[in-house]
């Protein structure tokens, strides 16, 4: 009750703080890239309870649907130049602060990923759902997307067995310094789905939703029509 408490002041105070840099943000989105500014994608959360995540659109529209697929990485020409820098600085996921007031997400926790792959994951994997997934957490400081799933999912684990106080903080300040170097956004040659192959992902499904147009507000090809906020 106390964690959620925290959660519910800091994302309203932090939303209210980041008003003026939100509305910049969506201007410079309209102005680079046609297209929805907010974007909205199932993903899986709280004991497998669906919801739609919010993010900043970074993509162009229909980004799926060229070169090369789901497939995205660092350089990827399918990034808008706004969204090379929404992404560099996180600035992206500041919609998901509406998710942590609606009680679908918390700060700090399991990021949240798609009903596709939750669909393939182990008993042992499925406890990965304890608890409400997060902006951040263990696995977002200790290597993010370039860590293969296998290895992401373990680290969430552990966080879910340590969780306290003392790691939070630990979490917090390493997401801090993370912000600052923007580094590991992308799977590069060590990240990526390892897992069994997940139906509708090209490649094995090693295609994590955090760095695939599907995770963006972009790869969605009825994110217009389903967002009236985005991503």
């Amino acid at each position: 009750m106390i964690r959620r408490g925290v959660d519910v002041v800091i994302a309203a105070s932090a939303l209210v703080a980041a008003s003026p840099l939100l509305a910049v943000a969506a201007i410079a989105i309209v102005l680079s890239s046609r297209g929805p500014v907010i974007y909205r994608q199932r993903r899986v959360g709280l004991d497998g309870a669906e919801f739609d995540v919010l993010k900043l659109r970074t993509m162009v529209v229909g980004a799926e649907h060229i070169g090369a697929g789901l497939w995205v990485d660092a350089g990827d020409a399918r990034i808008t130049r706004v969204g090379a820098l929404l992404r560099r600085t996180s600035l992206d996921e500041l919609p998901n602060l509406v998710n942590v007031l609606r009680g679908e997400m918390s700060l700090i926790g399991p990021r949240p990923t798609v009903p596709e792959q939750v669909a393939v994951y182990t008993e042992r994997q499925r406890g990965r759902l304890a608890i409400r997934p997060g902006i951040t957490g263990w696995a977002q400081v200790n290597g993010r997307a370039a860590l293969p799933w296998g290895q992401r999912i373990e680290l969430d684990l552990d966080y879910i067995e340590r969780r306290s106080l003392w790691l939070d903080l630990q979490i917090v300040a390493r997401t801090a310094r993370m912000l600052l170097g923007g580094g590991d956004l992308y799977r590069g040659e060590t990240g990526g789905w390892d897992l069994p192959h997940v139906p509708g992902y090209e490649a094995a499904g090693e295609v994590p939703p955090e760095s695939s147009p599907e995770s963006s507000p972009e790869s969605d090809p009825s994110a217009e029509s389903k967002e009236s906020p985005r991503q």
